[in-house]
């Protein structure tokens, strides 16, 4: 499952950093075209949403995994994600919404805002901080399915897909297992795609990470788009 058994301490030293610090959590949003104001009501429309110069958007929702604390912000695995679309002739545009240290709660709360903007796929990587600080499964699940259904009703038409996340060891098989089993139970009990785990190959390979041992360094964050982008590729339409 996860192979951070071997640096399971590390995770739980690391908390506060991956929660933005001794304070309220770090706003770390970056995107490929600037975020904008939210558009007036005329803008959300369920139709494909289609910019100016044809292409449609890609929204990523997650956390500091999502947002590339620590990287310069072009090294995100989203902006990779737009260079491996630029370099295929695709007609999409990528949006970073990540936020460093929020939880799937915090995502919820600002999906409001976050879904004015147009969206014809969204990415969601969520929960990662809800295992560090070991809240119960149960209401992480409960959260997660409000953010995808909220997702549904906003963008009817949008391809939404679910990362697989990973709890760390430290917290005993039973939590672990349960915090594994929800994200697949999540993507088929509201019709959405799992992606594989956002960190396969880069979790626990101290050489693939940053000093935290929690977010990849520049070499594992080429991994991390290349695992997202093996099974966003084939569902994006040229």
């Amino acid at each position: 499952m996860w192979s951070l058994r071997k640096t399971g301490v590390v995770l739980l030293s690391a908390l506060a950093m991956a929660c933005g610090g001794s304070g309220a959590a770090r706003d770390t949003t970056s995107t490929t075209k600037p975020a904008s104001p939210p558009e007036s009501p005329a803008a959300r429309t369920d139709s494909v949403s289609a910019t100016l110069d044809g292409r449609r958007t890609i929204l990523f929702l997650g956390t500091s995994l999502t947002a590339g604390l620590g990287l310069d912000p072009d090294s995100a695995y989203p902006q990779q994600i737009q260079r491996k679309i630029d370099a295929g002739a695709l007609p999409y545009q990528v949006v970073n919404a990540g936020v460093s240290g929020e939880t799937s709660a915090g995502l919820l709360r600002r999906l409001d805002w976050v879904l004015r903007r147009p969206a014809d796929v969204v990415v969601v990587e969520t929960g990662a901080n809800d295992g560090l600080r070991g809240l119960p499964v149960s209401a992480t699940r409960a959260t997660i399915g409000q953010v995808l259904d909220r997702i549904r009703r906003e963008r009817p038409t949008a391809t939404v897909l679910l990362v697989q996340m990973e709890a760390p060891p430290n917290l005993g098989q039973e939590y672990t297992s349960a915090f594994h089993a929800m994200f697949g139970e999540l993507a088929r009990e509201h019709g959405v795609t799992l992606l594989p785990f956002l960190l396969a190959g880069v979790a626990g390979e101290s050489r693939l990470n940053q000093a935290d041992g929690m977010h990849p360094n520049n070499q594992g964050e080429r991994i991390v788009a290349d695992n997202v982008w093996r099974a966003l590729q084939p569902l994006l339409t040229p």
